[in-house]
């Protein structure tokens, strides 16, 4: 994950990696709940989830590093997010404490890794002034 002039592709990117295992580990959970939880809470976690993802790749698309900062800090926003609705399907009774803690075990190793990045982002940016 170094800032390197050596082009990483983005499926080949950790962050990336991880963020697309959580989209779908999520999704793997809502598509068996009832129509209710899925349309309401289901549906909003799988968005959040998805947007993890989705914000790390439209980040790395950007020209300036600057703006792939932004986008980690919305894609950073969306694993706090999913977290939240994970917590509420916990309470809910819609996935098992297990898948829970399975789920956010993977969200924690994305948060450190995340972070990480961020860091050799500014420091990216540092050293261009």
């Amino acid at each position: 994950m170094t800032m390197s002039k050596e082009y990483i592709p983005l499926e080949k990117l950790d962050i990336y990696i991880l963020a697309m295992e959580i989209g779908e580990m999520v999704w793997q959970l809502v598509e068996k709940w009832e129509y209710f939880p899925k349309r309401t809470v289901g549906r909003q976690l799988v968005e959040a989830a998805d947007s993890i993802a989705a914000n790390i790749s439209e980040g790395y698309g950007r020209f300036h590093y600057k703006e792939r900062l932004v986008f980690c800090y919305y894609s950073r926003g969306s694993m706090m997010e999913t977290i939240t609705w994970l917590k509420k399907s916990k309470e809910r009774k819609q996935i098992e404490p297990t898948e829970f803690q399975n789920l956010k075990a993977k969200i924690e190793i994305f948060h450190l890794k995340l972070n990480i990045y961020i860091k050799k982002l500014k420091q990216t940016i540092k050293n261009q002034k």
